[in-house]
């Protein structure tokens, strides 16, 4: 389901303005199968990565797996959006608003709610931390006439004639049955296995210069990956150090 939101702006944001239940929001970018790389650290893929008009970020992240949806996880896509939003030397008051949301087909918090909105907050007096970072979970599985019931509800409906609503129908429909949509499913998994050889071999070619035994030039041959492409990884481990 997550391929009928990316790169698709109008759809994220009908998306957006039902999980926080903001008729006001305006989404002016939307990337889908977005790399964050960790050359230090674990790599992610987001689902889905989107800005608003006023600058904040949001991920959305569909989860048919329990596994794949637990809280650390979550924190660490946060922490993740946040290292990526600045730049060298700049002011954290720069930092922006961000929006972690976790789609998930069954109600892994187990508290039969539709929606769990996670902030922190100072125990001792229970006032707000206004770190403005949010995460929120979406329970799958909760099913009313609410806009938020009929969009679980199409999130595992198949058939999008039987959707309730009707953007996602007709984008879903798309996929499905229109020739230019299946091509463009076609083009997303082929980008997508070109992006996952290059980032194996970008792996590769670290471990290699972290070793220190191979030149430069040789280490872009094993890896099958440009000289420039090797100065810059080693660069970028330099300056990580």
């Amino acid at each position: 389901m997550s391929k009928v939101f990316e790169d698709d702006i109008e759809a994220t944001e009908f998306l957006l303005k039902i999980l926080l239940e903001r008729d006001d929001l305006e989404v002016i970018e939307s990337k889908g199968q977005v790399s964050i790389k960790n050359l230090l650290g674990r790599s992610v893929r987001l689902d889905i990565k989107a800005k608003d008009n006023t600058g904040k970020l949001y991920n959305i992240e569909v989860q048919r797996a329990d596994c794949g949806a637990g809280e650390k996880r979550a924190r660490y896509y946060s922490s993740i959006l946040d290292a990526n939003s600045l730049l060298p030397r700049q002011n954290f008051e720069n930092l922006p608003e961000t929006y972690v949301i976790f789609i998930t087909e069954h109600d892994v918090l187990k508290g039969g709610l539709p929606l769990y909105h996670i902030n922190r907050k100072i125990e001792e007096n229970e006032m707000t931390f206004c770190d403005e970072s949010h995460i929120i979970y979406v329970n799958g599985e909760f099913r009313d006439e609410s806009n938020i019931g009929k969009l679980m509800h199409d999130f595992s409906c198949n058939n999008p004639d039987d959707m309730k609503l009707g953007l996602l129908a007709k984008k879903t429909r798309y996929f499905k049955n229109d020739e230019k949509g299946l091509r463009r499913m076609c083009k997303i998994m082929e980008d997508f296995a070109t992006e996952e050889i290059n980032r194996e071999r970008e792996k590769f070619a670290i471990a290699l210069l972290e070793d220190g035994t191979l030149s430069i030039s040789k280490i872009a041959e094993v890896a099958k990956l440009s000289e420039e492409k090797v100065k810059e990884l080693a660069e970028q481990i330099k300056t990580a150090v």
